[in-house]
């Protein structure tokens, strides 16, 4: 009445069927000795190669059994053409055999070299796709230094062009501190000023922020009024019944008061 559950499958657990010890008696050749060679895994259980070959096995004692005896010399001679023909048989099945061995490693052969063209290709795509993206790459680079020196060799005309005359220009303090995009106001980068290197100058450093103790300091210091709130319902201008509905009159006062107003 009881069930148990374990961690394993049958087939895990599953071992080699047991083969039972076995005598022989003399004199007698049992045919279950012919598959001997056989073992689970490896012609167990049977197939129709298996089947063959048990077929095969059972025609030649057969034939084994009908060779006549060698009591005289036309049953030799007999016997010998008998045996002749079992022999060139038994090549022409092993040449059959061979053929269809070659065969089958004739298409593995073919399996592996098409596997081995498709990994190939896809090496060689691979290989393609990676030239590709670096030659992108680089191309991509030198659009953006050729748009570099464009725009540096167009800021260079442009300050050429301002002095045509070759003026020494003097410094317009004036005009500098009017015009809020000049140098003083806004300094570009690409003349050797970068604002950020000295950032740390306008970040502000208090004790009563920072610190933990200064915030319990803070916190003492403010009048509880701050700290505890203390908020009150809003009375409702309307009057309204017990479930919370405005009535009709006062919602036409109310509008009424809308109107005047």
């Amino acid at each position: 009445t009881l069930g148990t559950q374990t961690d394993y499958r049958d087939g895990e657990a599953q071992t080699d069927p047991y083969s039972p010890e076995y005598i022989v008696h003399s004199g007698s050749v049992p045919e279950l000795l012919t598959l001997a060679t056989l073992t689970w895994g490896r012609g167990l259980p049977a197939g129709l190669e298996e089947m063959a070959m048990i077929d095969r096995v059972r025609e030649k004692r057969a034939w084994e059994a009908s060779l006549p005896p060698m009591d005289s010399p036309s049953n030799t001679a007999r016997r010998l053409k008998m045996m002749e023909e079992m022999e060139r048989k038994e090549w022409a099945f092993r040449e059959q055999e061979i053929e269809k061995s070659q065969k089958v490693q004739l298409e593995d052969f073919k399996k592996m070299l098409r596997r081995r063209e498709e990994n190939q290709d896809k090496v060689n795509a691979k290989r393609l796709c990676d030239r590709w993206q670096n030659l992108q790459r680089a191309k991509e680079e030198k659009i953006k230094k050729i748009r570099h020196d464009y725009a540096l060799a167009l800021r260079k005309l442009t300050a050429k062009r301002k002095n045509m005359m070759a003026k020494l220009d003097r410094r317009d303090i004036i005009k500098e501190y009017t015009d809020f995009s000049s140098q003083t106001y806004a300094p570009l980068s690409r003349i050797g000023f970068f604002p950020d290197n000295n950032s740390d100058c306008y970040v502000v450093k208090n004790y009563y922020l920072n610190t933990f103790a200064g915030l319990c300091e803070l916190e003492a210091s403010l009048p509880d009024s701050v700290t505890q709130l203390k908020i009150k319902a809003p009375k409702p201008k309307c009057i309204m019944t017990k479930t919370g509905f405005i009535k009709r009159s006062a919602r036409l006062e109310a509008d009424v008061a809308q109107v005047h107003q």
